[in-house]
C-alpha cells in the first residue's frame, strides 16, 4: 500500500477495506525518497490502529534496493536504505520490515549471501523491536532466496539471528517449484525442517499468473491464476498458518482490494 497521501490516510483506507492490518513501503518502491510524518498525523495513524484492533503491521522495502550486489555504489545506497528503514520503522512502531534478499547479477549465489549478510550486520544492532523479515522469492535470473536453504543460510550468518525472520510469498513458493497445490503440509514440513515454523511471521498471500516451477514472479488476484482458489484457501486456514497475518498483493486498487477481502471472508466462512 502507498502512503503517499499520508500514514493515517493509508489506515483509513485499511478501516474502508474492512481490512485488520496491512502493508506500507518504507519509502518510495521504485526509488530513495521517503516522507517525514508529523507528530499530529503520527497520533492520528496510531489512534486509527488501537481503535480498530489491527494486527502485526508490515513494512516492504523499496524494490531498489539489492544487498547481494558487487557493485559499489549499489550496494552502498542498498546498506543506507536497510540501516535507514529498519530504525525508521521501528521508531514508527511498525513491528515488521521485509525485504527481498538480493540478487548476485553473476558472482555466484555464496558471495551475495555474504553481502546480505554484511548489508544486515551493519544495519541490525539487536536493540530494535522490528523483526525483519527475508521474504521467500521466485528464483528468477540471480536471485536469492528461492530455497529455504537460502534464506536459512542467510539467518544463520547474521550477528542477530533473533531479529530475523521469514515472509512467505504464496506466488513466489510456487513460481520457485514448492508445490503448495497439491503437496502443502509437504512444504510446510520441509520448512520447518530447514527454518523451523516459529521463524515464520508473515503470508504475501497472491496467486500467480505463472505455472508451478516457473520461476517467474508476477502476482495474480485471488482465484484467478495457477494456484487456484481452493489451494489457496487450504493455505489461508491451515492450522500452522491460520493465526499469522496476511497481506494481499494482487494487482488490484483499493475497492477491488475490498471486494477480494470480501470474497475471501466468505469462502473460509467468515462474516
Amino acid at each position: 500500500m502507498s502512503i503517499a497521501g499520508g500514514i493515517a490516510k493509508a489506515a483509513e483506507n485499511v478501516v474502508s477495506m474492512e481490512a485488520n492490518t496491512m502493508q506500507i513501503f518504507s519509502r518510495n518502491p521504485r526509488g530513495s525518497g521517503y516522507k517525514t510524518y508529523s507528530r499530529k498525523e503520527m497520533d492520528a495513524f496510531q489512534e486509527i490502529r488501537s481503535s480498530h484492533r489491527f494486527g502485526p503491521l508490515l513494512a516492504h522495502a523499496p524494490y531498489t534496493m539489492n544487498l547481494a550486489s558487487e557493485k559499489e555504489e549499489v550496494y552502498t545506497f542498498a546498506c543506507m536504505v536497510i540501516r535507514e528503514d529498519i530504525a525508521r520503522m521501528d521508531d514508527l512502531g511498525i513491528e515488521m520490515l521485509v525485504f527481498h534478499p538480493g540478487s548476485h547479477t553473476g558472482i555466484g549465489v555464496k558471495k551475495g549471501i555474504e553481502n546480505i549478510i554484511a548489508g544486515l550486520d551493519q544495519a541490525i544492532t539487536g536493540q530494535e523491536q522490528i523483526t525483519v523479515l527475508l521474504e521467500t522469492m521466485s528464483g528468477k535470473g540471480t536471485e536469492i532466496g528461492a530455497s529455504f536453504e537460502e534464506l536459512k543460510a542467510i539467518r544463520d550468518g547474521v550477528k542477530h539471528p533473533e531479529r530475523i525472520g521469514i515472509c512467505l510469498d504464496t506466488c513466489h513458493v510456487f513460481a520457485a517449484g514448492y508445490d503448495i497445490v497439491h503437496d502443502l503440509d509437504g512444504v510446510l514440513a520441509e520448512f520447518d525442517r530447514v527454518l523451523g515454523l516459529k521463524l515464520l511471521r508473515a503470508i504475501h498471500f497472491n496467486d500467480s499468473m505463472m505455472p508451478f516451477a516457473s520461476r517467474k514472479d508476477r502476482h495474480a488476484t485471488i482465484g484467478d491464476g495457477m494456484i487456484g482458489c481452493k489451494a489457496l484457501m487450504e493455505v489461508i486456514q491451515h492450522p500452522a498458518l491460520k493465526e499469522l497475518p496476511f497481506y494481499l498483493e494482487t494487482p488490484l486498487d483499493d475497492a477491488g482490494h475490498k471486494q477480494e477481502i470480501e470474497r475471501i471472508r466468505k469462502e473460509i466462512g467468515e462474516s
